[in-house]
């Protein structure tokens, strides 16, 4: 309580040898820090869920190393930057920029030996909205800003969906410039990916260390600078044991003799890739005029012309009939008056 009221007093007498007109005019110097400190990335947050609301928040100890090791943060403050996280926290509680949070579970559940470390589900703390390090969680309540960057990306994704949806009646040359791009990158991707786990493999299993190239190449959210750094963390952890490290070094020998065993062979090999040449095939001849010409062939043609044919050949055949009956009955009439004069 001490403490928090020297810092008042502090406050207050700050706040009173600015001029006022300098104070209107500029914009909140915390408002400015706390927009910095939530953009960047070394204070660890997360999401959750609280009163229907998804905010993001941090934890207090979290938030006093990042302070300790992030002073440069505090040259937004200009005359407030020597305050010390505790005293730059209350501020932002008081400003509403920050809100503190408590866990809604607070028992631990069958099985369970501690409480979560991030919980999914928080509540408005009831008591006192001051700082504190131990189990005490802050969200944000201002909204964060978009960078033009995101605004861009977000206009360009619906564009580029209905881009995917017109594919099939692009030109065969923007077919093959889409094909072969995206395969190459889809090949590029993957290439790193297993060159990245053979030497973590190698070296891991060799020298018993753990060392990922591109440490961030899967992370959900990095900056671009982050995610094509290439140069690994250093490996902090205990080194594994060397019966670990032997069991899955016959593991690999396992696995990469059955790979080898049961490899297909070249006649095997010749159809998979002239099925899916076939496949390729038709994905890029395909054409609105060619499928619609192809269902007009495969109907059976039906025309006037034909059905005049059909109509004609039906009355001949009446008509043959009736001739073949004519000449029966006349033969029939002329053996009757034969046998007749013989009679006689």
């Amino acid at each position: 309580m001490k403490k928090s009221a020297g810092t008042e007093k502090k406050r207050v007498k700050r706040s009173s040898d600015a001029p006022p007109k300098k104070k209107g005019a500029t914009k909140d110097l915390f408002q400015l820090f706390a927009e910095k400190v939530r953009d960047n990335k070394g204070l660890e947050s997360r999401w959750a869920v609280m009163e229907q609301a998804r905010v993001e928040y941090f934890r207090g100890k979290d938030f006093v190393s990042f302070v300790k090791n992030h002073p440069e943060c505090k040259e937004v403050l200009e005359e407030d930057s020597d305050l010390d996280a505790e005293d730059i926290a209350n501020v932002l509680l008081g400003k509403n920029l920050l809100v503190r949070c408590d866990r809604v579970t607070k028992t631990l559940r069958p099985g369970k030996k501690k409480l979560s470390t991030w919980p999914a589900h928080l509540e408005i703390f009831r008591d006192d909205q001051a700082f504190s390090e131990t189990d005490a969680f802050f969200a944000w309540t201002f909204e964060k800003r978009h960078p033009l960057w995101q605004t861009l990306l977000s206009f360009f994704w619906p564009v580029l969906t209905l881009a995917i949806c017109l594919f099939p009646v692009y030109p065969h040359r923007c077919k093959l410039i889409v094909l072969y791009s995206c395969a190459g990158i889809l090949l590029m991707i993957l290439s790193l990916l297993f060159v990245r786990a053979v030497a973590f493999g190698a070296m891991w299993i060799l020298f018993g260390k753990r060392v990922w190239f591109f440490p961030n190449i899967l992370a959900e959210e990095a900056t671009l600078k982050e995610l094509f750094r290439f140069w690994p963390k250093k490996d902090e952890e205990e080194p594994p044991k060397w019966t670990s490290r032997l069991f899955y070094t016959v593991v690999a020998v396992v696995v990469v003799m059955l790979l080898r065993r049961h490899a297909p062979d070249e006649a095997a090999r010749a159809r998979y890739q002239r099925r899916m040449s076939n496949i390729i095939d038709d994905v890029l001849e395909w054409s609105p005029k060619l499928a619609l010409s192809g269902l007009m062939e495969n109907q059976p043609p039906v025309n006037i012309t034909e059905a005049g044919n059909n109509s004609s050949d039906a009355a001949s055949s009446d008509h043959t009939e009736e001739v073949d009956l004519d000449e029966t009955q006349g033969e029939e009439e002329a053996e009757e008056l034969t046998n007749s004069d013989i009679k006689t």
